[in-house]
């Protein structure tokens, strides 16, 4: 009471202060102010945009798609508002108010709109067209004309899902390509929001095995084969699936589905897939050991391939050679190296006369074939062959700039000229290795600062594309809403009024009808209100709602109606999260701790001065694996404020603790330092014991029919915190689901 009274004091101690700062406010108030406003038709409410809103002598600005505007001005300026379609509007600023501006319908429009809808959808195709020839040059200029395309699309357009989907579809197009698999997820999703489309799907499960996301991605192909596919897409998502098991090194599932796309691939002809399919099977029976039935695909392989153009046929010799570095056959390795190298050589001369823009392989180099020929010689200690290989491979290296090989072949360089013994030599190899490290790191520097500088450039860009698509979904939203209620309102008229009274005067009969009616659905909505009302009683907890209705009549009581209003707001929030999961045997964790965030923060809203708590989850955890019982931490943490915590003299502290116990357990732990478990049971009267028993029985059961149900998901220990059997510990194992 002596704080309120001091409090009291004090505000009319510096009253005439903040008064007299008040008006010096008003005195000081700046001469030029920033007006806000928007231009909209009177009957629809639909924006108008490109209004020329002129403050004279001092600018122009225009309303943007949304009718919006905003421009510097004074108190006093007349605006000028003109547009085609009304006659000129003139308005004076008496103050720094928002400016609505409301206009008569345009009475041409109608005769306008084909044209303006053929403008529209000619500048649509236009910016999509320019973003797909730019894509591969300049991601950002691509990205802008998306974004133009984006922007033509009107709210009344019939087509207006279809067109969003192909524009967000062609935008993750780009991310994919410039190597931004998440950003290239989330547009796909957008697109298959707004239209489903098969081909698109299975570009996201692409995209979900680009960022190595398996199991995603595998629930993602999942999806797919109960789909209906043609056979070329069947052939993708086969050879997707067994990407998938491959990463997850489930090696003979992966078999089973590359042999699935290999079938379908060899009977539609698709030879690319052929050659790219028995590569990717020799790869994984390698992985097995299986070398003997390997080879059998690799030289199938590289045999096909020879039958194709020189790109693809040394392309394939340079994987198989790769193959047989790995099993140290090197032998048969440098032998489809330098049958590779001949390749790439006539590949490299064809790419020079077509000029700059022939796209290149980096793999398929004369400087990396003659350094991996070397290191093949070298590992048979035959270093008198290698040391020409990577003199060569040193020269073309540095003609063409490529530190990394150059810094690989002069580093083995070295190595074999020590194996040798000339160590002059290998001294002279190891100093010129040094001084390609120091340019490689410079370089590599240089790499990374632009890597960063162009992945934030696309998140801007990603960013300015969802703030219009929620403010066009905004607008829209009050567009429709105000349309709906001058709908309504005009509906409404005196006739239909003065026909509804008549006939109730005329027909007494149907009144009673009407009565008896009335009185029978008043009856059985009462029945179905009890019925709802018993639902939310069995699943809400009775004692806390009880605690929180007693927590707002204390602020009411004391004059604290804001309190009392936010108390509601949050109470309300967790009371409809726990309606929603009430049908759930279990939810993420990540819906569990939200619900326990706002729980604890109601209970310390009441009971600030008894304690503070925390809530700490191990960075570690991906929190969306992991499943668990709706409000089961929620019984716990009560015990701890109201049976632990609130008996306190001093402040006490809450805990709450999720952990990576092991990789498939997670420990969530709750402590308080409260009056112990012993105490509290003392100072219970009766009837509180006997509510405790029942909801921690309650508990115990359900945990227990769960754990039988899902095979001991949750386990539970709880233990006195210290040996005076002060505070109290809950420990909480939880299992992920397999």
């Amino acid at each position: 009471m002596m704080k309120k009274i001091g409090l009291i004091i004090v505000f009319f101690w510096f009253l005439p202060v903040l008064v007299l700062g008040q008006e010096n406010a008003k005195v000081k108030q700046p001469e030029y102010m920033s007006i806000k406003g928007s231009v909209k038709e009177k009957r629809t409410r639909k924006a108008i945009k490109d209004v020329e809103i002129t403050v004279l002598g001092k600018g122009t600005v225009t309303t943007d798609v949304f009718g919006n505007f905003k421009i510097e001005a004074r108190v006093g300026d007349e605006l000028m508002i003109t547009h085609d379609s009304f006659n000129t509007i003139q308005y004076t600023i008496k103050d720094g108010q928002r400016i609505d501006i409301e206009v008569l319908d345009n009475p041409i429009e109608a005769e306008l709109s084909p044209v303006s809808e053929r403008k529209n959808k000619s500048r649509y195709q236009e910016n999509l067209s320019a973003a797909k020839n730019t894509f591969k040059k300049d991601a950002a200029i691509s990205i802008e004309y998306i974004t133009n395309a984006l922007e033509t699309i009107r709210d009344d357009d019939p087509l207006s899902n279809n067109k969003k989907a192909e524009l967000f579809e062609s935008l993750a197009d780009i991310y994919e390509y410039w190597k931004q698999p998440d950003l290239a997820e989330s547009n796909y999703l957008l697109s298959l929001k707004n239209k489903y489309n098969t081909d698109v799907k299975i570009k996201l499960a692409n995209a979900r095995l680009e960022s190595k996301n398996y199991q995603g991605a595998l629930h993602t192909f999942d999806e797919l084969q109960r789909s209906r596919l043609s056979s070329i897409q069947k052939a993708i998502v086969y050879e997707g699936l067994g990407d998938c098991y491959k990463g997850l090194q489930n090696y003979p599932d992966a078999i089973a589905n590359y042999n699935k796309a290999l079938a379908i691939s060899q009977r539609k002809r698709l030879g690319d897939n052929v050659i790219l399919l028995n590569s990717k099977l020799a790869e994984v029976l390698q992985e097995e050991g299986n070398i003997r039935d390997a080879e059998g695909f690799l030289d199938n392989s590289v045999q096909l391939a020879q039958q194709k153009d020189k790109k693809t046929s040394a392309r394939q010799r340079s994987v198989a050679a790769d193959f047989y570095n790995k099993s140290n056959s090197y032998g048969k390795e440098i032998q489809l190296r330098k049958e590779a190298l001949q390749d790439i050589e006539d590949i490299e001369e064809s790419n020079e006369n077509e000029g700059p823009q022939a796209e290149k392989d980096n793999s398929l180099t004369t400087q990396v074939q003659n350094y991996k020929i070397a290191s093949a010689f070298a590992a048979q200690e035959a270093y008198d062959e290698a040391i020409p290989y990577l003199e060569q491979s040193i020269k073309e290296a540095a003609s063409k700039n490529d530190l990394i090989v150059q810094k690989d072949a002069t580093r083995k360089l070295g190595e074999v000229y020590r194996e040798k013994g000339e160590l002059k030599k290998a001294s002279d190899a190891f100093e010129e290795y040094e001084v390609i490290i120091d340019k490689l790191y410079i370089q590599k520097d240089q790499e990374i600062s632009q890597a960063a500088r162009f992945s934030r450039e696309l998140a801007q860009k990603a960013n300015r594309i969802t703030t219009l698509e929620k403010d066009r979904a905004l607008n829209e939203a009050k567009y429709e809403l105000a349309f709906a209620s001058q709908e309504i309102a005009n509906q409404q008229s005196i006739r239909q009024q003065i026909v509804i009274y008549f006939l109730i005067g005329l027909t007494a009969s149907l009144l009673l009808v009407a009565y008896l009616m009335y009185r029978n659905m008043k009856q059985q909505r009462y029945a179905n209100n009890l019925l709802a009302l018993k639902s939310l009683r069995s699943q809400m907890n009775p004692h806390f709602i009880f605690n929180a209705l007693n927590s707002v009549n204390t602020f009411i009581a004391t004059s604290d109606e804001r309190t009392a209003n936010r108390y509601l707001t949050d109470f309300s929030l967790l009371m409809r999260a726990v309606l929603e999961n009430s049908e759930e045997d279990f939810i993420p964790l990540e819906k569990e701790i939200g619900l326990l965030r706002l729980y604890v923060q109601l209970e310390h809203f009441r009971f600030q001065d008894k304690f503070e708590y925390t809530v700490e989850v191990d960075p570690e955890i991906d929190i969306n694996e992991y499943m668990i019982p709706p409000m089961l931490l929620q019984p716990y943490v009560e015990n701890a404020v109201w049976h632990g915590l609130r008996y306190k003299t001093e402040k006490g502290l809450l805990s709450i603790r999720f952990q990576k116990a092991t990789q498939e357990r997670i420990e969530i732990t709750i402590t308080d330092d409260g009056i112990g478990r012993k105490k509290s049971k003392e100072l219970k009267t009766q009837n509180q014991k006997l509510q405790k028993s029942r909801g921690m029985g309650n508990i115990k059961k359900r945990i227990a029919i769960l754990n039988k149900m899902y095979r001991d998901k949750v386990d539970v220990l709880i233990s006195d915190l210290e040996e005076n059997a002060e505070g109290t510990q809950v420990k909480l194992m939880l299992k992920k689901d397999k």
